[in-house]
């Protein structure tokens, strides 16, 4: 049975993702997100949604790319 990278879990509808040239076996989209999301680069929350983008940082939302001193983004709706 596969093993979850993130848990450990070996469970029967455990699934794979490639990333980056890169093979992650989850037994759930939690562990999927933890360990493959991107983080906010102000407050390190998962950037699961569309998040905002500026250069290569990538931010959960327009407000905490201005906490972090970038003006002129918004929230995708």
């Amino acid at each position: 049975m596969p093993v979850c990278e993130v848990c450990g879990n070996n469970y029967e509808r455990a699934f794979t993702v490639f990333m980056a040239g890169r093979e992650h076996t989850f037994d759930a989209f939690e562990c999927a997100i933890h360990a493959l999301a991107p983080r906010c680069a102000s407050c390190g929350c998962p950037v699961v949604g569309h998040g905002v983008q500026h250069g290569e940082r990538i931010y959960c939302c327009a407000q905490c790319a201005r906490r972090a001193g970038v003006e002129g983004l918004v929230d995708h709706n």
